[in-house]
């Protein structure tokens, strides 16, 4: 039987636990979508500067390099950085000739990621094995409409899709495209049509590639401050009064403000705004900037709700009706005034309890950003390059 290898490069973090999980299920699953009489040897790399690059065009220069460095027969490298292509924004991309591609998470969008990249790997190696022709195509469609139907897992089995029709990709397809715009190098690019579109799914996949939900752990020591802040001022009388003396519209703008106000807080103390990139590439900045800004104003929507709801729950507990009616000077009280209550007192505790503390794990905060990654990165290379200098020398 023959053996075959094929190595994924990966930056540390998100992308190397897909590939920690993946690594198991690939070789069974090429057998059925590839070729079964071949023996996959799945092997990945884990390299900080994987993503070193927004051009998809140096990305696949990088990945051939790897590829040959480590005498793979296969290379499919995952980077967590947006990737463009004329500033057209490519989820994945392969060189069929040269037996590598890659695959840039944030082309997914916010969607889940685990099965897009199996079935993303998996159609890549397609390409690779069989080409990007389109009677390679046709070939490679015909083998798998042939073969028995035993993996209902997966979703994708046309030869010509990166991956299979769900809800995010019937609003945000994605179109195969085979330029001929490198000499006589034949490949395929995956990207969106619209620009819009296409800009929708990098900045959402962004925004999801910073998992907000991890970067939650790090407003613990905020929340436990709010919550403290906002049960001592629940107890006594005021909050209540004021809360009879404010108007629906009042209350949402003191929302929007406490909530803004957090959000820039965050990216101007811990320094998050990219303000200057190496590249002249202004329009990555920006890119950069709103997926910051969008990943904290999730992560803060998602503390303010928890917010509420704790407020809620310890105001309908220990306050009793007949204490809210003599705080609003009304006959009775109704859940409609502990709901309106706790809203304005989740939105004072914020300003007043959150603004000005540390976080708790303040290097998740850090790393959940792209500005911050991409400095790390950029000085990562200018150490290499400051050591080969050195060793020249």
């Amino acid at each position: 039987m023959t053996a075959r290898t094929l190595g994924l490069i990966t930056a540390p973090g998100y992308a190397e636990e897909i590939i920690e999980k993946l690594k198991q299920e690939l070789p069974e699953l090429m057998d059925y979508y590839i070729h079964e009489h071949i023996d996959w040897d799945i092997e990945y790399y884990v390299d900080s500067l994987t993503g070193a690059t927004n051009r998809s065009d140096k990305a696949l220069k990088w990945t051939h390099d790897k590829k040959t460095e480590k005498g793979w027969d296969y290379a499919i490298a995952l980077t967590d950085l947006p990737l463009f292509h004329n500033r057209k924004p490519v989820t994945a991309e392969v060189r069929s000739e040269d037996n590598v591609a890659f695959i840039s998470l944030p082309g997914f969008g916010l969607a889940p990621m685990y099965k897009r990249v199996r079935e993303s790997i998996l159609q890549l190696m397609n390409e690779m094995y069989f080409g990007s022709s389109e009677t390679d195509r046709e070939e490679a469609e015909e083998k798998i409409r042939s073969k028995e139907d035993r993996y209902d897992r997966l979703k994708n089995k046309n030869s010509r899709r990166l991956i299979g029709k769900r809800p995010f990709e019937i609003l945000f397809p994605l179109s195969r495209e085979t330029p001929e715009d490198r000499d006589t190098e034949l490949h395929a690019r995956f990207t969106v049509k619209s620009h819009i579109s296409g800009y929708i799914r990098i900045i959402s996949g962004m925004v999801n590639a910073n998992r907000p939900l991890k970067l939650f752990r790090a407003f613990l020591k905020i929340i436990i401050i709010a919550f403290t802040t906002g049960s001592y001022a629940l107890v006594f009388p005021t909050l209540w009064e004021i809360s009879t003396n404010y108007s629906i519209g009042r209350a949402a703008l003191m929302t929007m403000v406490s909530i803004t106000a957090l959000v820039a807080w965050i990216i101007i103390s811990n320094n998050l705004w990219e303000k200057s990139m190496d590249e002249d590439q202004p329009f990555i900045r920006r890119l950069y900037n709103t997926a910051t800004f969008s990943t904290l104003l999730l992560t803060v929507l998602m503390y303010y709700v928890l917010l509420f709801i704790m407020f809620t729950t310890i105001a309908l507990l220990l306050i009793p009706p007949t204490q809210v009616a003599s705080n609003i000077s009304g006959q009775s009280a109704h859940l409609t005034d502990y709901l309106f209550t706790t809203w304005i007192g989740t939105s004072l505790s914020i300003i007043i309890g959150a603004l000005g503390t540390a976080f708790d794990k303040e290097d998740i905060l850090l790393n959940s950003t792209y500005g911050y990654r991409q400095q790390q990165r950029r000085e990562t290379i200018r150490q290499i390059e400051r050591e080969a200098e050195s060793d020249d020398g």
